[in-house]
């Protein structure tokens, strides 16, 4: 009797199923804009001191609940809650950009001192790159989910290394601190440095992240050199 001694066949794991990011560093990034909107004075801030914060932890609970770990699981519910969550912060900045920008042209109570003044703009400020961080971070590709399982040939924002393979793996995926690096440098150099935007939704977000920090910088140190003059 002839018996088989080959090795079992065994499905090779497939290495975009398991490149899954861990939430953790999504997750601080919205505690530390929660933590910012509770800052802000009340005339700056969308609705009362805790509402915000509570909304967007119950959301943020949700998405750890629903897909704890690493994020790969693929479901239109977590999508939802995900854009939903990065639209309330999103929508949170630009309220406290414009509020901010009013108070600066016709005077509020935080103008009036400049470290006051500084310490405000700041805090709008960083809450800004935050939101518009994970706001890339979620509509890029599809979102994390969708990015650990296929990366499209044509993304709508291109990195170094996929404009250049040869400066990455083959199965590199950009990660939330790649994100959060271009929300600081769009802030800064108010125009894009190594990330391209491709897709139309892309540049006009770049762009209204551009103008809110061109707003905030430029207002804000110009009325608080004034104000120490």
């Amino acid at each position: 009797m002839h018996r088989d001694h080959s090795p079992e066949l065994t499905e090779r794991p497939d290495p975009h199923e398991s490149f899954g990011e861990t939430r953790w560093p999504m997750a601080a990034a919205v505690l530390a804009a929660m933590v910012l909107t509770m800052l802000l004075p009340d005339d700056l801030r969308m609705a009362p001191r805790w509402v915000l914060p509570v909304v967007e932890g119950l959301l943020l609970l949700a998405l750890v609940a629903g897909d704890p770990g690493r994020i790969n699981r693929r479901s239109a519910f977590l999508r939802a809650v995900a854009i939903t969550l990065v639209a309330v912060l999103a929508l949170s900045g630009v309220w406290s950009t414009v509020h901010l920008v009013d108070d600066l042209i016709h005077g509020g109570p935080e103008t009036g001192s400049a470290s006051s003044l500084l310490q405000t703009g700041g805090t709008v400020w960083v809450g800004t790159i935050l939101a518009f961080s994970l706001l890339y971070y979620e509509l890029d590709n599809g979102g994390a989910a969708a990015r650990a399982h296929h990366m499209p040939p044509t993304p709508a924002l291109a990195f170094p290394q996929q404009l250049n393979p040869e400066l990455g793996a083959a199965d590199w995926r950009p990660r939330f601190i790649d994100y959060l690096y271009l929300g600081l440098t769009n802030s800064t150099a108010f125009s894009p440095t190594d990330v391209m935007p491709l897709a139309p939704w892309a540049k006009i977000v770049m762009s209204v992240q551009a103008l809110l920090s061109l707003l905030i910088l430029g207002l804000v140190v110009a009325r608080a050199v004034n104000v120490l003059a």
